[in-house]
């Protein structure tokens, strides 16, 4: 066992002394020793129930044999970072997740992990740490919250945000604001849309790296506890056969992974955690593949903020064995692939069928022929942005209009709110990147505003920052480069046309290269004044089609 190099030998004796300061047994040292990886705190709501889901897991280790030892890690509620200082604090976080989890599983020679995450940078962080760390490892998340109801209609965070652009633009009333602040939010859990922490605890079932429900169970239900319960039994046998995470997440995995991404239509942050999570196992993830894949991969469910349907309705649904079970019907994933359940993807799978085809729609009638996200590349993107293909209107898949340009997203929303955008204008918002935020700041705010003030089948926004999964509409993200580099987007003056053409991939600003040329010989980069963490990320991180990796000098520069 691993472990043995802590708690066995004569050279062991003072940490033997030191676990027996702890209260361990004899019977407990000599049993394989699980670390679970609590991310529980009492700031997330997608966390606060995950001291019931530690317990659980313990028990099943403890089951099964093993000896569970809890430690934590850290996470922001991005909706609660919204839209000040905070949200500049939610991307960095992935990194010191994925640093102080490798730190602690290395130092205390854990024979296995359980990871517990649920919300928004903890779940990539923590599958960062797993495939850094690789030893046997499991995952099973808080689960997602349940829909909220305003007005006899299943609502969620989303509909909050945008809310705050109806009351602006008179729509609504205070009463009727209060009303949703009340009701949207009804229980503990992530958010209950396809936003990023539920996009990225589905795709760890995708990955192989979660059992069956991991992303879909309801937090609120019992069948979460026992499915807990499961996974600390399946770590001893992780740990029995030695099947460590980056025999599960291979190349083709990933490739699974982007499929099952494009059928549910996930956030646009997967964009960014894929690579990211690729990167850490070894696995060279290109975004280009993004486009191919959604070529040939049907979108096979408009859930929140994209259409009327919610997690706790893709659980009811099947799930995303379901989904996956439609894209086997086409031979669109790799089936012979290990998976934590210590079978193959289509062992896991055969059985489960679609209950609701409204839910997720066959593969033979699909939402669209094509993805649910894009890349784009053009003068404004030369790597490339990328669209929630999903979540856009029909009328503004193709699209040009005037640039109304801001160095911030505080001023974007001060024009958005205070009247100064009309129909066909393209909102772009810059110096928001990795590097220009620092922290690539979600723009929740500004896209919810957008369409609470009517203009979402009209206006587009383009930025070098990122979108929450909550947002919709012609939402074009993580244009590489970024401003703060130089990219093109730094660029950009007030009136140039922007064309937009996501059914082709491009996106373009109406600029001749000499002019780009004038402009780029006078450009001069934004100055920041940054202290602490943010100074330290500011010079590591690279670019949004890189997964905004740290930049370790000499080896992925």
């Amino acid at each position: 066992m691993r472990s043995d190099k802590v708690k066995n030998g004569t050279a062991q004796a003072p940490a033997r002394s030191l676990l027996n300061a702890l209260g361990y047994t004899r019977e407990e040292r000599e049993r394989p020793m699980i670390g679970i990886v609590s991310s529980f705190n009492e700031i997330v709501p997608g966390h606060m129930n995950l001291d019931k889901i530690v317990e659980a897991v313990k028990l099943g280790v403890a089951m099964a044999g093993g000896t569970p030892v809890v430690f934590p890690a850290i996470a922001v509620c991005d909706g609660i970072a919204m839209g000040h200082i905070g949200m500049k604090y939610s991307l960095v976080t992935r990194d010191l997740i994925a640093d102080s989890t490798e730190c602690m599983a290395m130092a205390h020679g854990f024979d296995g992990l359980v990871m517990i995450p649920n919300c928004d940078k903890n779940v990539p962080g923590l599958l960062m740490a797993a495939a850094r760390v690789n030893i046997p490892t499991i995952f099973v998340s808080g689960g997602p919250m349940l829909a909220g109801h305003v007005k006899g209609r299943k609502r969620s965070l989303s509909s909050m945000f945008e809310a705050v652009g109806e009351l602006a633009a008179g729509k609504i009333t205070e009463a009727d604001l209060e009303e949703f602040e009340e009701k949207v939010c009804p229980t503990c859990g992530s958010c209950s849309g396809m936003y990023t922490a539920n996009s990225m605890n589905c795709l760890t079932e995708a990955l192989g790296m979660g059992l069956k429900g991991n992303g879909t169970i309801p937090a609120v239900y019992s069948e979460r506890i026992r499915l807990a319960k499961h996974a600390g039994m399946q770590i001893m046998e992780l740990v029995k056969k030695d099947i460590k995470p980056r025999d599960i997440m291979t190349e083709k995995a990933f490739m699974n992974a982007l499929t099952v991404d494009m059928a549910l239509g996930c956030s646009t942050n997967s964009m960014l955690h894929l690579p990211a999570i690729a990167n850490e196992a070894g696995v060279d993830l290109n975004l280009d593949v993004a486009n191919e894949l959604s070529a040939k991969t049907p979108n096979l469910c408009h859930l929140a903020p994209a259409g009327p349907t919610y997690m706790e309705d893709l659980n009811e649904a099947g799930g995303v064995y379901a989904v996956m079970n439609e894209l086997c019907k086409k031979d669109l994933l790799y089936t012979d692939l290990l998976t934590v359940t210590g079978k193959t993807v289509a062992e896991n799978i055969k059985d489960c069928v679609n209950r609701d085809p409204e839910v997720i729609r066959p593969i033979d009638n699909p939402y669209s022929p094509t993805g649910g996200i894009a890349v784009l590349k053009g003068n404004l993107a030369p790597d490339s942005g990328v669209v929630k293909r999903s979540a856009v209107v029909p009328e503004m898949m193709v699209h040009e209009g005037p640039a109304r340009v801001f160095d911030c997203e505080e001023d974007a929303i001060a024009a958005i709110i205070g009247g100064r955008i009309v129909a066909g204008d393209v909102v772009v918002i810059r110096y928001e990147g990795p590097k220009g935020g620092p922290g690539m700041r979600e723009m929740l705010n500004p896209t919810s505003a957008i369409a609470g003030m009517g203009l979402g089948s009209s206006v587009a926004l383009i930025t070098d920052g990122r979108f929450s999964g909550a947002s919709r509409g012609a939402s074009i993200g993580h244009v590489s480069p970024e401003a703060a580099v130089g990219g093109p987007i730094a660029l950009v003056e007030e009136g140039d046309i922007i064309s937009i053409d996501i059914p082709n991939n491009k996106l373009e600003m109406k600029v001749s290269d000499e002019e780009l040329a004038a402009r780029r010989a006078k450009w001069q980069p934004k100055e920041q004044h940054l202290s602490g963490y943010l100074a330290r990320y500011h010079e590591l991180v690279t670019s949004g089609n890189r997964g905004a990796i740290l930049q370790v000098p000499g080896k992925n520069s």
